[in-house]
């Protein structure tokens, strides 16, 4: 079952390329969601977030959308902590 979508607010800058970015957001959150289970704010806040971060990577001349996608869970999983090793529970043992 897929995940309800929210109103999602569309990449602002007019020097972005918004179908690009948008590609990029969509499955950045598509596969984000998978990843764990997230209140519709928390959701909606990382959307956020994703929609700047992604526009200024695209702004400073990223264009590719593999690359776009990466970098933006990247982003997501760094800023929540789940790309944390230790917090995972992971102790090296």
């Amino acid at each position: 079952m897929a995940p309800e979508q929210s109103p999602a607010r569309q990449v602002p800058d007019q020097s972005v390329d918004t179908n690009a970015v948008q590609a990029a957001i969509d499955r950045v959150m598509m596969t984000y969601d998978l990843l764990a289970t997230r209140t519709e704010a928390d959701r909606a806040e990382a959307r956020e977030l994703l929609i700047d971060y992604l526009a200024k990577l695209h702004t400073a001349g990223e264009t590719d959308l593999d690359r776009l996608t990466v970098c933006g869970l990247t982003y997501l999983r760094e800023r929540d902590g789940s790309i944390d090793q230790v917090k995972a529970g992971f102790t090296g043992l």
